[in-house]
């Protein structure tokens, strides 16, 4: 059973489907950086992931067999673990972010529940807040609960709090988590990505 002694209480965890997940603060965006969102959000991807060199092919092959390994108790259903991974690392490499802090923070914020709600309303593996599907998206919130629309938003979302703090990854998830500047969060997902580094990573 995955350990929980690491996650506070909240309220919203007595209700069905509920989630660890500070709230997001909703924050006046620049025309250009709603724009820039927007148009990140809505590029099509590929269904899956296609890699040209044989090197990063057999890594990612090697990444792909080791997380599905490690994910298989929160994942029991093979196909849908394989398009989770597929999924995830298609959309973090396209944002320029690590899969295993990815992967710790969806660890620290839904447990891998794909329709896990918080306290404050957040939705999904990556608990999304609503007020993003109306700044730049289509408003409509249902759409976050989808796999590939929530893991796009969250990870769209983490990289622009990433270049607001020039870098600086635990002040972009304390903005994540609605906790900016408050150790807590941040020392939670790096604690869980460390279960998801391939071996020889640190």
């Amino acid at each position: 059973m995955r350990r929980r002694d690491c996650w506070l209480p909240l309220a919203g965890l007595a209700l069905p489907g509920a989630a660890r997940a500070g709230g997001q603060l909703e924050e006046p965006l620049a025309d250009a950086v709603r724009s820039a969102l927007s148009a990140a959000i809505a590029q099509t991807a590929p269904p899956k992931v296609r890699i040209e060199r044989f090197e990063d092919r057999v890594t990612y092959l090697r990444w792909l067999g080791e997380m599905g390994d490690r994910l298989k108790r929160r994942k029991p259903e093979q196909q849908t673990r394989l398009e989770f991974l597929e999924t995830l690392w298609y959309e973090t490499k396209r944002a320029g972010l690590e899969p295993a802090l990815v992967l710790g923070l969806i660890q620290v914020e839904s447990g891998f529940r794909k329709y896990a709600i918080s306290s404050v309303g957040a939705r999904g593996y990556m608990q999304v807040m609503p007020f993003w599907a109306r700044l730049i998206g289509d408003g409509h919130v249902p759409k976050l609960f989808h796999l590939q629309t929530n893991l796009r938003f969250g990870c769209v979302i983490l990289r622009h709090y990433l270049d607001l703090e020039k870098g600086n990854l635990f002040m972009a998830l304390g903005r994540y988590n609605g906790s900016r500047g408050r150790a807590e969060y941040p020392n939670l997902v790096f604690g869980a990505r460390r279960q998801w580094l391939m071996p020889g990573e640190s």
